[in-house]
This record gives C-alpha cells, structure tokens and sequence, in this order.
C-alpha cells in the first residue's frame, strides 16, 4: 500500500494511505458518495494520523513514556504508537471501557490503568499521572500536532479527487478529526468546502457547541457512541466556526447510527461502530448534490456480537442482502 504524504519527512509516519471508494448503495442519483477507509488504519481508525505524529516528534525530542486516556481509537493508536517507537505506554481508560478493548491495549504493550466512570474523569487521572511521573500526557483530540497530523487525511483527498467535493462527512467526538479535516481544507485550498460534522443524540457536544456560540459540557453521556463520548469539545472549533468555518451540524439518533452500521457490514461487508455509523447515517439530512465523501472513521469498538446487542438495544432494522 502507498504511503500517504508526511507531515513531517525527519519523523517517522506511522499511518498509511487509506482506500477511497464510491458506494453504490450509498450514492443517490444526484449525490455521489466516496468512502475514505480509515478503518483500515494500521490502529484500527484515523487517530494513527495525529497521534502517530505527535508521537514520533515526542520521540525526537526525548520522550520515553506516554500517557493517554483512551480505551478507544485514541488509546489504540498511542498503544501502536508506542510499541513500534520503543516507548512505554500508560493507557487511563474509564470504567465503561469493553474487555476486549483493554485487552488489545495490552497486547499492544500498553500498562492499563482503569479509573473513573467516564473519559473525563479517566483524563484528569492521566493527566496527574503525567505530571508526577515527568512524562508526556498526550490528549485524545486537543492538541495542535494531532490536528496536523488528521490534515493529512485532506492531503490524500486532494491528491485522489480531480475537484473539491461538495462536502466531507466526519463524525466528531472531542474534535480533533475536524480539526484536522479544518487544517487540512485550509492548506489545500478547499476553505469553501462544507464540512458536516456527524454526532449521536447524548453525545452531541458539537451541535450544541454550534447553537450556543461557544463551547457547552453536556450533563452526561447518554448515547451508546462511545467514541464520541466527550462532554465537552475543543475550544479550538469554537474559534473555527466563529471564524466563519462553513460546518454543517448533524445529530442522529443511536438507532440510525447502529442501522448505518448494519448497512456498512451487510453491504459493504465492514464492521464499524456506532461513533462510525453516525457519518453514514448523517448522509440523510444532506441536501447537497456533487461528490460526498464520507470519513469512515474506525472500527476498533465493534465485533458481531456488539452489533446485535446495539441492533436489539435500539431496535434498529437490521440490513438485508
């Protein structure tokens, strides 16, 4: 597989370029949609970019020990990070983190650490874990060079599409994916290019961040997406859309979100979770017409038997051959 371009050629890349396909089943007579595969990242989603970034110019610069708080994408991807660097690795994962995903981490050469019944709490926990053991505490979504590392994914776009299309498609947690996917248009000249930011219900932090002007913590995380499961987002998309950043804000149901899911491994025989789905199920409320390319961010939180649970949690109609 091609290398995609380097943020940075002294540094070592650790992502790999991801296939862009078009999807029949997706595509309307007035829309066709294109899905970037960043479930095919070495880590499992699009985090490698950023993370892998950062982490090979921690590298550089002396680091020796990360710590991050992720029993996700984020958390997989310092893990890989790590192990192919020669760093050691703590991960903070909160008490909601599946089994097999601390497992994977494990596997990856990552000391687990669970603390807390959510991200934030676990976050916190890394952070003083960090600042006691002088090492690096590397964010989920809030930091520059994660962003830089995320443009990349635009790099590719623009190499692979013969014109901008009429928008991209990202699911959104914390917000570094569209900060990222912001930094990236910018560099590339595509500044009037859409960006529909994808969120479930209960963890929609984003939408609400867009309605109120500023950044809002939402009480709780009630969806059963979670990836996107931060309350609050970056201050940084704040700064973007009141910059004039043209975002287009979506909020699905768990339900569409798991449906979607059901779609992509009936049809284009992909697993993917939930915060993944709700990209796919997005696509609904867009009334754009031209080349819709959707991010399909990752498949590290899902396996067949997680799929059925969610089907039958959200009473979600199951996709057919």
């Amino acid at each position: 597989m091609a290398k995609s371009v380097s943020t940075n050629t002294a540094t070592e890349q650790l992502h790999v370029q991801t296939p862009l396909i078009h999807s029949r089943v997706l595509s309307t007579p007035t829309q066709r949609v294109l899905l970037k595969l960043e479930n095919t990242q070495p880590s499992g989603s699009f985090k490698i970019r950023g993370h892998g970034y950062l982490c090979s110019t921690a590298v550089q610069e002396g680091v020796r020990h990360f710590v991050s708080s992720s029993g996700g994408n984020a958390g997989a991807a310092v893990a890989y990070a790590g192990k192919q660097l020669g760093v050691h690795v703590t991960i903070v994962v909160p008490e909601s983190t599946p089994e097999f995903m601390k497992r994977r981490l494990r596997e990856e050469g990552a000391e687990v650490v669970v603390h807390g019944k959510v991200w934030d709490v676990a976050d916190k926990h890394a952070q003083q874990l960090a600042k006691e053991e002088g090492s690096l505490h590397i964010s989920p979504f809030d930091h520059p060079r994660l962003w830089t590392g995320h443009a990349t994914l635009i790099d590719e776009l623009a190499v692979e599409l013969d014109n901008k299309p009429a928008a991209v498609v990202v699911s959104v947690g914390g917000g570094g994916l569209f900060l990222g996917i912001a930094e990236g248009m910018r560099r590339n000249g595509w500044d009037d290019v859409p960006i529909v930011t994808a969120e479930t219900d209960g963890a929609h932090s984003f939408a609400k961040m867009v309605e109120a002007g500023e950044v809002v913590a939402l009480p709780e995380i009630s969806s059963i997406a979670k990836s996107l499961g931060a309350l609050a987002v970056s201050e940084k998309c704040a700064e973007w859309v009141r910059e004039g950043r043209k975002v287009i804000p979506r909020v699905v149901s768990d339900r569409e979100a798991v449906e979607a899911c059901s779609l992509l491994a009936v049809k284009h025989r992909m697993l993917v979770e939930p915060a993944c789905g709700a990209a796919i199920a997005a696509l609904q409320g867009i009334s754009l017409e031209g080349t819709i390319v959707v991010v399909v961010c990752g498949g590290n939180m899902t396996c067949p038997s997680l799929l059925q649970q969610w089907i039958q949690q959200t009473g979600a109609v199951e996709a057919q051959l």
